[in-house]
């Protein structure tokens, strides 16, 4: 296909993904979200270490900010990204609980004054995903110029679920793959010749932190 075709058929694939994972019911959300949470916390213990960039849940995404909680009492620094200017790389700001929110594009909230910061990991959302380890977002792009703009790259995880997965996204130059992909069936590395499962043992009980967190923990929007 066609630049132009490309872009007129992702479009049709981001409409119909939205609405495939607007349709999963609250319950089988917040289960794959514990199944989530439970392949990152078993595949990356170093993730307790250095700033992790996430992403505020946005119409059924994985929702991070359970896994996040978990690692900030082990002591990580969090950060939300935040658009500065259209068509520009994004930076990524501070995050904690209570911290003051306001809405960006799309309504989604970023922390309002504190300080920019380099994220050691990034957990990033996907609205599609495909065999060579390429996302499909929302079309703005800002993900993939903020990857190519970083003096160092961090390492990135994409998170989505299992039907969100297509053969291909049809890659342009300008997409930038991720470096794993995670969803509720487990963990998938990038290499040379695409994506690899890593089969890893489930838990019969995923865990969930949910229980653990106050009603106001993540804040409110001033």
């Amino acid at each position: 296909m066609m630049a132009p075709e490309i872009s007129a058929w992702r479009k049709l694939e981001r409409r119909r993904l939205l609405q495939a994972r607007q349709a999963v019911s609250a319950e089988q959300l917040a289960q794959c979200r514990a199944r989530i949470d439970m392949h990152l916390q078993r595949a990356f213990p170093e993730l307790v270490h250095g700033v992790i960039a996430f992403c505020w849940p946005y119409r059924g995404e994985y929702d991070a900010r359970h896994f996040i909680a978990q690692l900030r009492r082990s002591g990580v620094i969090a950060a939300l990204p935040v658009v500065v200017a259209p068509g520009s790389p994004l930076i990524f700001r501070k995050w904690y609980p209570g911290i003051a929110m306001r809405d960006g594009p799309l309504g989604i909230p970023y922390p309002d004054h504190s300080e920019a910061l380099t994220p050691d990991n990034v957990l990033l959302p996907m609205l599609g995903w495909d065999a060579a380890g390429y996302r499909l977002g929302y079309g703005g792009g800002y993900f993939d110029r903020t990857l190519a703009a970083l003096e160092k790259r961090p390492r990135v995880v994409g998170i989505a679920y299992e039907l969100q997965y297509l053969e291909t996204i049809q890659p342009q130059p300008h997409d930038v793959p991720v470096d794993f992909v995670v969803t509720e069936r487990g963990v998938y590395r990038r290499d040379a010749a695409g994506l690899r499962f890593l089969d890893e043992p489930g838990l019969s009980s995923p865990v969930c932190y949910a229980a653990e967190i106050a009603p106001d923990y993540f804040g409110k929007k001033e």
